[in-house]
């Protein structure tokens, strides 16, 4: 038996019992039309193409990789067919509402101390100076929106669950896979940003926080979307106007109680979310166009079960009903309250202009009815349990001890 035969035997037997080192990491590249992996541990010389694709399911091209990599069978069909027809308008989201990146982009320490300047103790000084005016309640709110923030992990994994939006190799060149990556990007800056302005505060105790953001990733989120691209995207549509009233509220106070820096922060954070709302909103617009049945059936499926907040599961490992309490301190400055969530239900009818949505079946009409009545069901509920809240803590404020600020008490509303 030749050389050439011998080898090419021992490289066949080694690619068998691994296939995956038969390929070195530094060798992927991508470009702007497609992802090029070049097998560079692998001698074509050696070892034919046919050859490795006969043992490993593919060839030397990343195209063929990335083709075998989508999914072929759905859960939901129909909606994976109107998600692939509008991915023009993702990829026009892409080039208008994401920002540039890099230099172009601001970034978080462009609104924080430069430790690296003669003058960094002067910075950091007047920034504690300004955030000791700040209440611990509304501090606490602050890190109960920074700990949600810094679990961006979970919400890109979701993204990638809505069938017809996924990444399969995690540089796939499509329109759905730019938005995914490109939103995380942006999103990735708010949680990074409130981490420095809080550690920079020397009011937190910031291992308690790490200890509460660690748990959260690691308890994972559920909005019960089940992979279906509708559903996700009316939780998103949701979820982001949510975000960007709550960091916009947070701006607001701090700004009334004389801290400049941190209302600029939540400013900047308010605007992204208010960017990517918008991007949301006009993927289910387009969806209603094509299928106003099918997104009314599961918009109204998920009201009936409500939205489920992103930090609903977070714990620091000492209050089990930590993300309550968080949530009642919340309502008690009126940074994001149950009048809030009817607003947005509100403003998700107008935007979609359901009242005026034509070609609706039978089914269709009775979830149309019940969606436009659902914001001032909900402001009457709201109210009457906000009403009841306000005359128990009329007699008496309870509080509740936050680890996040060395055990102090805050006031709650319950």
């Amino acid at each position: 038996m030749s050389n050439t035969t011998n080898q090419k035997h021992m490289i066949l037997a080694a690619m068998v019992a691994a296939s995956t080192s038969a390929f070195t990491a530094p060798s992927v590249k991508t470009s702007s039309t497609a992802t090029s992996l070049k097998m560079t541990a692998v001698d074509p010389a050696v070892v034919t193409k046919k050859e490795y694709q006969d043992i490993c399911g593919v060839s030397f091209d990343g195209d063929e990789l990335t083709d075998r990599l989508k999914a072929t069978n759905f859960l939901y069909p129909k909606h994976v067919e109107v998600i692939e027809d509008i991915a023009p308008i993702a990829e026009a989201m892409v080039d208008d509402i994401l920002l540039d990146t890099g230099d172009a982009a601001w970034q978080p320490q462009d609104y924080l101390p430069d430790l690296s300047k003669d003058n960094w103790y002067e910075e950091v000084k007047e920034l504690r100076e300004m955030g000791e005016q700040i209440s611990d309640e509304l501090l606490v709110v602050l890190i109960g929106d920074m700990v949600t923030e810094e679990a961006l992990p979970t919400y890109q994994t979701l993204l990638n669950t809505f069938e017809g939006c996924d990444d399969p190799t995690g540089t796939t060149d499509s329109a759905w896979a730019k938005w995914s990556r490109g939103w995380t990007s942006e999103e990735n800056r708010h949680g990074d940003l409130l981490n420095k302005y809080l550690y920079l505060g020397g009011r937190c105790d910031m291992r308690q926080i790490e200890v509460t953001i660690q748990h959260l990733i690691t308890s994972g989120f559920n909005p019960k979307a089940n992979k279906d691209p509708y559903k996700g995207f009316v939780y998103t549509s949701f979820q982001e106007r949510a975000t960007k009233i709550s960091h916009g509220n947070v701006g607001k106070l701090a700004r009334e109680k004389g801290d400049k820096t941190l209302g600029k922060i939540c400013a900047m954070i308010a605007g992204d979310e208010g960017r990517h709302e918008k991007a949301y909103q006009t993927f289910v617009t387009e969806i209603l166009k094509r299928d106003p049945n099918g997104l009314l059936s599961v918009f109204g499926e998920m009201m009936r079960g409500q939205i489920v907040m992103p930090a609903e599961l977070m714990t620091d490992g000492k209050d089990p009903e930590l993300y309550e309490n968080f949530a009642n301190v919340a309502t008690g400055l009126g940074v994001y309250t149950p009048l809030d969530y009817a607003d947005i239900i509100a403003h998700l009818v107008k935007t979609w202009d359901l009242e005026n949505l034509e070609g609706l079946d039978s089914a269709g009409e009775k979830e149309r009815d019940y969606l436009c009545k659902l914001p001032e069901r909900y402001r009457k509920l709201a109210s009457r349990s906000m009403n009841k809240k306000k005359k128990a803590t009329d007699l008496e404020v309870p509080t509740k001890t936050f680890s996040w600020i060395y055990n102090r008490p805050c006031k709650i509303v319950v």
